[in-house]
């Protein structure tokens, strides 16, 4: 029994009991156990509270901890939400395009309708494309059949002049653009009866995107701003494409009046083009009966 007595686990009972006991007793209205107890709840009160909110913070800081991942989770939902929506956009911002491009081929079919309108792509994008051929992603295959000592226009998705094709392969073509020295095209002024002159490529003008015009009749008056468009002479061309407009004339020699040239067209910004291919009526015996000018 003593050594009963002496067990902490005995005393440690005990005391549970009482404290239960006491516990209980001070529940009971009147109990005398509730007076003698209000000076231990004093004590015991303010680390009670201390406790108390120290369980409140860690709640807290617990409760902040799986806020901020459920919002990390939910912006990276939004981003993934808005990163799609950015690329429907983007993909109908191109669809969009490619019909207006669309309508300006057949814009251009409408105008020139003895031609036929092919679309294609510049692969080169260097930065002399004005300087070099310009390399497409439509050849032989695709129906850009060159025969040999003939050329094609070349046109932008707004019907300006770009160059004209020089050299064809199965899935290729090679164009020489208008800024180009090797370029020659008869133009005119974009009025009844404009006056007629040639536009060629000058190595020195290409440096600054102009071209170069000449055969220019002393007689006639150029100012900057004209509109110059093809001519239709040569049957290389048909009339009116738009070139560019004068940017400046030089009369101080009569008898060879010059002027420059800017053109509509900037390649450097081009993806897309047009390909006109003079239509070719087939002849009652099967051959060609002749192609459009």
């Amino acid at each position: 029994m003593k050594k009963l007595l002496k067990s902490r686990w005995f005393i440690a009972l005990i005391v549970l009991l009482v404290v239960a006991a006491c516990a209980i007793l001070s529940l009971l209205p009147g109990s005398p156990v509730k007076k003698i107890l209000k000076p231990v709840q004093l004590v015991s009160s303010p680390a009670q509270s201390v406790v108390k909110r120290a369980g409140d913070t860690l709640s807290d800081f617990w409760s902040a901890i799986t806020d901020g991942i459920a919002i990390r989770k939910e912006n990276e939902a939004l981003k993934a939400q808005i990163a799609d929506l950015r690329y429907q956009l983007t993909q109908n911002e191109e669809a969009a395009l490619r019909y207006e491009e669309l309508k300006d081929a057949l814009h251009i079919k409408d105008m020139f309708s003895n031609y036929d309108i092919y679309g294609a792509s510049i692969l080169s994008r260097e930065s002399d494309e004005w300087f070099s051929t310009i390399r497409l992603n439509a050849g032989t295959t695709d129906g850009i059949v060159l025969e040999e000592g003939n050329s094609y226009p070349v046109l932008d998705v707004e019907m300006n002049l770009v160059g004209r094709v020089i050299e064809t392969s199965d899935t290729e073509s090679r164009v020489l653009p208008l800024l180009h020295e090797g370029f020659a095209v008869a133009g005119k002024v974009n009025v009844v009866n404009g006056a007629t002159f040639m536009v060629i490529g000058d190595a020195e003008l290409k440096r600054h995107g102009l071209c170069l015009v000449k055969d220019i009749d002393p007689d006639v008056h150029l100012e900057p701003g004209m509109e110059i468009v093809t001519s239709g002479d040569g049957g290389l061309f048909p009339e009116g494409i738009p070139i560019g407009v004068i940017e400046s004339v030089d009369y101080s020699n009569s008898l060879n009046v010059t002027a420059t040239l800017k053109p509509y067209s900037q390649i450097g910004r081009l993806e897309d083009v047009f390909i006109m291919i003079p239509y070719v009526e087939a002849a009652p015996d099967g051959s060609d009966a002749g192609q459009g000018t």
